[in-house]
């Protein structure tokens, strides 16, 4: 039996990024071993014959590989469960590029706006903010192609190119008669997969972890912290929300970097492979500061090892949602012609024995994934923590203290997210201006809040007076928030984006039950240490 490089992949929520081990590839002979071989074949004449008929006799013509691709393999995977998964060649391509956390490029997010492709922003010291490009730019023209009639996938490939090649952009903005030009060099265009750490009070860092897909996710971290000091910090806010996956063992050493030599991250069981427990082989440096660890619905897989771990050893408080559910680790077999196969071939445990797989049985995967059997638990599987608080397994992560994100009022709802109100009033308040720089610290004032209030009327955006005296405090949040991507970069406004967030407040509030958690588990390994027999010397 030949053997090659498999890769284990625990898959997201969105079933493209995953959690990658390095393994060992058992052939497509492995596979047809565990079936029988005359049941093997009856299948494969039956499915011969029905894609021959299909192909004579269908109305249109059939393409082979998209009745193969597109419909075959994913509909026996379907039957299986919600995570595995095909890749044909293109989403293979794209998810290998997701792992390398890397693309050369100008290096900003875009999004289609009717039948244009406009700039949402450029990222922090990338090559399309030191040209200066800005949120609402329209892309009229790439490489003098006109844009009209293309996508805004088809616009995203113009831009693209090699690492130090120019691209010249033609641009549409607010406030000016003439498009303007711009050529821009590419380059290299990283992603880190954790945010910049920061003081967000003193004494206390906050740091977010968007996902796992980068091979350096715990290095990042461990940088990012280490600038602020180690010593320093005496309380950290660990955001998980929204984080989807990513690679297995950057979960482990993520999850390690705050955990004791040899305790258990995280462990595999599966039908063929054989179960295997994931430690921390680091201690951790003297990072017993205390942990709130925030986390959301879509919380899921190895930010759920993460969290579940912490959570398990005490060595966290968990605040938030219940996490997504997903406890299914699948290989990822490379197949031919660039194609790839996820399929689940194992279950992993949290610390205590928590399998925290959602139940996806008679439901439809849509309703697994954004609707049915949230906030459910398995109340037969009951499980301890390091010092004896119950946890349960079988719906994802349940926080220690639940949060409940505000939902937005009729008026926040038609401003911001139907008519984008606030990106298109930073776009016109801008425009016109060469230097779209603010002073450090800037807030906005009565002037600009008013200035907001008479651009919504001049855009027909319906409100009554009394609906924007009531959301005053929300408006100049938001219009704080937008307008510092322009006059300073997207990561600063992120940063006011976290300094008004609630849930980080309330994280910060929780700091001392998770102080309390690190004295109890001190006092509980110092009794264990007392119990212990003497040994003779």
């Amino acid at each position: 039996m030949s053997s090659k490089r498999r890769s284990y992949f625990i898959l997201p929520l969105f079933v493209v990024l995953c959690s990658l081990t390095i393994g060992t590839f058992r052939s497509s002979n492995a596979w047809a071993a565990t079936t029988s071989g005359d049941a093997m074949d009856e299948g494969l004449k039956s499915f011969t014959k029905v894609l021959d008929l299909v192909e004579q006799n269908f109305a249109d013509p059939v393409k082979a590989d998209t009745s193969i691709y597109d419909g075959a393999i994913p509909g026996m995977l379907h039957t299986l469960d919600p995570h595995s998964n095909f890749f044909d060649p293109k989403a293979y391509a794209a998810m290998q590029e997701e792992q390398r956390a890397r693309y050369f490029g100008v290096g900003m997010t875009v999004r289609q706006d009717g039948e244009r492709t406009i700039v949402v922003a450029p990222f922090g010291n990338s090559p399309a903010f030191k040209a200066g490009l800005r949120p609402y730019d329209s892309i009229l023209e790439v490489n003098d192609k006109k844009t009209d009639g293309l996508n805004m996938t088809q616009v995203i490939d113009l831009i693209k190119g090699p690492r130090g090649t120019y691209v010249q952009l033609k641009i549409g903005r607010k406030g000016n008669a003439q498009p303007l030009t711009f050529n821009v060099m590419r380059d290299e265009i990283p992603r880190p997969s954790v945010s910049e750490a920061f003081w967000i009070k003193p004494g206390i860092a906050y740091v977010e972890v968007q996902n796992f897909t980068d091979e350096n996710t715990s290095k990042e971290l461990a940088e990012k912290l280490s600038r602020l000091g180690d010593k320093d910090i005496k309380g950290l806010v660990l955001d998980l929300r929204g984080n989807p996956g990513g690679i297995l063992n950057e979960g482990i050493e993520v999850a390690g970097q705050f955990l004791k030599k040899n305790q258990v991250v995280v462990s595999d069981r599966g039908r063929t492979q054989p179960n295997k427990s994931f430690t921390a082989h680091r201690d951790n440096g003297g990072k017993d500061y205390p942990m709130v660890v925030i986390v959301d619905r879509n919380s899921a897989s190895a930010a759920e090892i993460v969290s579940g771990a912490l959570q398990d050893h005490d060595r966290a408080w968990i605040l938030g949602e219940t996490t997504f559910g997903k406890g299914l680790v699948q290989s990822v077999f490379p197949l031919s012609e660039n194609t790839a196969l996820a399929l689940t071939t194992m279950h992993y445990y949290t610390p205590s024995g928590r399998l925290i797989q959602r139940d996806y049985s008679n439901i439809s995967f849509l309703d697994y994934y954004y609707n049915a059997n949230r906030d459910q638990k398995n109340t037969a599987d009951v499980k301890m923590t390091d010092s004896g608080r119950t946890v349960y397994g079988g719906g994802g992560i349940t926080p220690d203290e639940k949060y409940v994100p505000e939902k937005f009022n009729k008026f926040q709802i038609e401003v911001l997210l139907r008519h984008y109100g606030f990106f298109k009033f930073s776009a016109e308040y801008f425009g016109p201006r060469k230097d779209a720089s603010l002073p450090k610290g800037w807030e906005p004032d009565q002037d600009v809040v008013n200035q907001f209030h008479d651009f919504l009327l001049k855009n027909k955006i319906d409100f009554t007076e009394e609906d924007y005296a009531a959301n005053h405090d929300w408006v100049k949040e938001q219009l704080k928030r937008e307008m510092y991507i322009t006059a300073f970069s997207l990561e600063e406004s992120e940063k006011v984006r976290i300094q008004q967030d609630r849930e980080v407040a309330q994280a910060i509030e929780a700091m001392p039950k998770a102080q309390a958690l690190v004295e109890r588990t001190k006092k509980l390994m110092v009794q264990r240490v007392g119990q212990q027999p003497d040994r003779a010397q």
